[in-house]
């Protein structure tokens, strides 16, 4: 999705989701987060957007994420932008944007292609971060670079120590247990920090549209719409989702969508795994 570039992705298929995806992605996730000890815990802090990011009114959501993030370093991770060549600029959106915020130490990884996921450079600063940022770009090429790699390792060491993840766009999208690519119209699986959801981002101006399918093709998957320059943050009372940011949240519930403005709370049915 947008960061100054277009959207690309390549083919894949529905026995993804329908045979493989969701069941492995779920048992992953419950053998991986499994704790054996109870400790009081918090929720661990998420970030998601709706698009534009970098700009205006997405200000709100991300000076409460540079909050929870401390004084730890903030790293873009501009990959999704890789298949139309804008990583770059949209690392270097990214750095300016969050030092305008005040953030003292901020990187981007230098995304080159799909072998940076295994780079061992990259996934160490990663690893360190107090906020990491994927940016918009395709869905698709995301998912397909992080998934099983040692930066993605690296993403959930981060938030196992307490960093903020975020993502806007297609850097939300994938988050999520289900993402659409629109470029081959699929549901496709997720990296599934965030279960039971499937986030549409830019809203407001064309991802209404795929609802419809996901609701079809993703059952008991929640479709959540995010207007662009909105974000939200899990920073409500039990780990509920505060809105910020220009537009609203859409959440597309069995009776019907139910629109969420900036300062409301939203109760979601996936929860992230939890911190101490």
């Amino acid at each position: 999705m947008p960061t100054g570039t277009s959207e690309s992705s390549g083919r894949g298929s529905r026995r993804g989701l329908q045979v493989v995806g969701i069941s492995e992605i779920r048992a992953y996730y419950s053998v991986a987060m499994e704790r054996t000890d109870a400790p009081i815990q918090r929720h661990a802090p998420l970030l998601l957007e709706g698009g534009r990011e970098f700009t205006g009114r997405m200000e709100a959501a991300d000076r409460v994420a540079l909050k929870a993030a401390g004084r730890k370093p903030v790293t873009i991770v501009p990959a999704a932008a890789v298949p139309e060549g804008g990583q770059a600029q949209a690392g270097r959106n990214g750095v300016r944007w969050f030092k305008r915020l005040g953030a003292v130490d901020v990187r981007s990884t230098g995304w080159v292609d799909r072998q940076s996921s295994r780079d061992a450079g990259i996934a160490a600063t990663v690893a360190a971060s107090g906020m990491v940022f994927l940016p918009g770009g395709s869905p698709r090429y995301l998912a397909e670079a992080l998934r099983g790699s040692l930066v993605w390792e690296a993403v959930l060491a981060a938030q196992a120590a307490g960093a903020v993840i975020g993502g806007s766009s297609a850097g939300a999208m994938v988050l999520c247990e289900v993402y659409y690519d629109p470029s081959a119209a699929q549901v496709l699986p997720g990296l599934n920090l965030v279960r039971g959801i499937c986030i549409l981002p830019h809203h407001d101006t064309f991802g209404r549209a795929w609802e419809p399918q996901i609701a079809r093709e993703a059952r008991g998957v929640l479709p959540v719409g995010i207007d662009e320059e909105t974000g939200m943050v899990n920073d409500g009372p039990a780990g509920s989702w505060t809105v910020y940011g220009k537009g609203a949240v859409t959440v597309y519930r069995a009776d019907g969508p139910r629109a969420y403005r900036g300062g409301e709370h939203l109760e979601l049915p996936g929860r992230s795994p939890q911190r101490r």
